[in-house]
């Protein structure tokens, strides 16, 4: 299950949006929180990520396994909805802030994804890694 190869799996993860215009931007993010095997979520601040998402739904996250080569996973995903709950927010978070921590951040969304697709991220030598 995906579920838990991300529970059980420590690496580097990037999430990659685009605007309605195509202008990307990449932002490194932590593992994605499931919410069931085909629905994740990212806890996002008001930054270029999330204002490229409310134009244009379409996401793609790389998560590179610590260690030597390219292992790893690419996902496709589709913004399905987000919600400002803070309670149901600090619930999810991994790493509680502290309270200065909180005030200096603002406003946070939990944004949820579909994902439509999983492809292995794979060494190099392998065309279809890209890399």
């Amino acid at each position: 299950m995906l579920s838990d190869y991300f529970k059980k799996t420590d690496g580097l993860g990037v999430l990659a949006t685009a605007d309605s215009d195509g202008n990307v931007n990449i932002a490194v993010y932590a593992k994605p929180h499931f919410i069931d095997e085909n629905t994740i979520a990212f806890i996002m601040a008001d930054r270029l990520s999330h204002a490229n998402l409310a134009t244009n739904p379409r996401a793609a996250y790389l998560f590179k396994e610590n260690g030597p080569g390219y292992k790893g996973k690419r996902l496709y995903l589709v913004k399905t909805k987000e919600d400002t709950d803070t309670a149901l927010i600090d619930n999810l978070r991994r790493k509680k802030p502290s309270s200065e921590v909180k005030n200096a951040t603002g406003e946070r969304f939990l944004v949820y994804f579909k994902i439509e697709k999983t492809i292995e991220l794979t060494s190099a030598g392998d065309n279809r890694s890209g890399l």
